[in-house]
C-alpha cells in the first residue's frame, strides 16, 4: 500500500539500506538467523524513505508503486527461489542445473542490489533532492571529470543510450582512486569488477514508460532533480572507506 506524505515526514532523512554495504554479501549474510555454512540468508523488500508520490513530477506515484512493489518484487522472489534451488543442489550432490540457477541468481541479484541502491539515492525535489554534489565527492567529479557538467553530460548521455534495458551507472574504482562512468545491460551483464556502484538510474522501460513513453532521455532529465546527493556522498566514502 501506498504510503502517504504525512508516513514520509516522519521517516524523513532515513536511508532505506546502508551506505555503500546495502546488498553486498556482507548485508545479505547480516539478514540471516541461521549460523549453518551455506545457509540460505533472509532477503527482503526494502521499505521506501518517501511516499510513492513524493517524487513527482518527476517520477509519478503510478511507476514507484509498481516499480517498487511489483518489479523490485520479483527480483527478491528470484534471488530467494535461486538460492533455494541452489542449497539443495548441494544437499543433493546434483548439479545438472547450475548454469541455469547461477544465472538466475546473477539476474536478480543484480536487481535487487541495483533497485536497493536506486531508490537509496532519491529524494523528493527540494527536500533532499536535486541541487549539487559537494565536498569529497564534488572534489572527485572536477579531478576525473573536470566539472560537475561534464560529469552530468556524459552519464546522461551515458544512460540514455544504454542499448535495451539497463542501467546507467557511477562507480568508484580503488584500484586507481577514479570515478567511472559505465553502462549495464539487464542488471547483470557489463558489470565492472573490482569496483563499487555509488550511484545509478534505472532505464528499463518500467522505470519511466508509464509518464514518459519511448523518451528516455527526456527521464533521464528529470531524474536529475530528484537525486540525493548525501547519500550519493555517503556511498562513495563508504566504498572509499573513509
Amino acid at each position: 500500500m501506498q504510503r502517504t506524505r504525512r508516513d514520509f515526514m516522519k521517516t524523513a532523512g532515513m536511508t532505506a539500506l546502508a551506505g555503500g554495504l546495502a546488498g553486498s554479501p556482507l548485508w545479505m549474510a547480516a539478514q540471516s538467523s541461521a549460523q549453518d555454512a551455506g545457509a540460505t540468508p533472509e532477503i527482503s523488500l526494502p521499505e521506501l524513505a518517501y511516499a510513492y508520490d513524493a517524487l513527482e513530477p518527476h517520477i509519478d506515484a503510478s511507476t514507484m508503486e509498481i516499480h517498487h512493489s511489483k518489479h523490485h518484487q520479483g527480483y527478491v522472489n528470484g534471488l530467494k527461489a535461486a538460492e533455494k534451488a541452489l542449497a539443495e543442489s548441494r544437499d543433493a550432490n546434483d548439479f545438472s542445473m547450475i548454469e541455469y540457477w547461477s544465472k538466475k541468481l546473477s539476474f536478480n541479484y543484480g536487481g535487487h542490489y541495483l533497485h536497493s541502491m536506486f531508490w537509496e539515492i532519491m529524494a523528493p525535489a527540494g527536500n533532499g533532492g536535486g541541487g549539487r554534489p559537494a565536498g569529497l565527492l564534488l572534489q572527485y567529479i572536477n579531478k576525473d571529470f573536470g566539472n560537475f557538467d561534464n560529469f552530468k553530460a556524459q552519464f546522461t548521455a551515458a544512460s540514455s543510450k544504454v542499448e535495451g534495458s539497463g542501467w546507467g551507472l557511477v562507480h568508484y574504482r580503488p584500484m586507481d582512486d577514479r570515478l567511472v562512468i559505465a553502462q549495464a545491460e539487464n542488471q547483470h551483464k557489463l558489470a565492472m569488477w573490482g569496483s563499487m556502484p555509488i550511484m545509478g538510474i534505472d532505464v528499463w522501460e518500467h522505470a519511466y514508460y508509464l509518464k514518459y513513453q519511448n523518451r528516455r532521455g527526456d527521464y533521464v532529465n528529470a531524474w536529475w532533480n530528484v537525486v540525493n546527493w548525501p547519500a550519493v556522498s555517503r556511498r562513495f566514502r563508504d566504498a572509499k572507506g573513509v
